[in-house]
């Protein structure tokens, strides 16, 4: 019998968008991919050099999030969050994924679906793409 230890308290969205970071967002911004998002986190790829993040390390990240407005409409939301990362896995020689905490969690949670019409109208649907 298989079982497993699943700690996630939300369903991730997965996609595969830019994501920009960096330690200081004055300074020059470092691209990735998102690989998948929730409320209270992230994870993304990027290359395996001096620029990728280590875990302990406060980073600043400015994504989009894919989701539904009112009627179906597609749309897209903005962010920009503070995070720790809390993990870094080799990929492979040449990308590594980063997980990242947010400081400020998502006002929704991208990868559930509104259970209700009223709550489809106070808070967006996610898509996945």
């Amino acid at each position: 019998m298989d079982e497993t230890n699943e700690r996630r308290r939300e369903q991730r969205l997965r996609y595969h968008w830019p994501v920009w970071f960096a330690e200081d967002f004055n300074e020059t911004l470092s691209q990735g991919q998102m690989v998948d998002v929730c409320s209270g986190g992230a994870a993304f790829t990027c290359h395996a050099d001096e620029s990728c993040p280590y875990p302990g390390q406060r980073v600043t990240a400015r994504f989009s999030v894919p989701c539904f407005g009112p009627e179906d409409s597609f749309d897209i939301a903005n962010f920009t969050r503070i995070g720790s990362v809390c993990r870094v896995d080799n990929v492979n020689s040449f990308l590594r994924r980063v997980a990242i905490q947010f400081a400020e969690p998502l006002p929704f949670k991208p990868g559930e679906q509104a259970d209700s019409k009223s709550d489809a109208q106070q808070r967006p649907k996610a898509v996945t793409v």
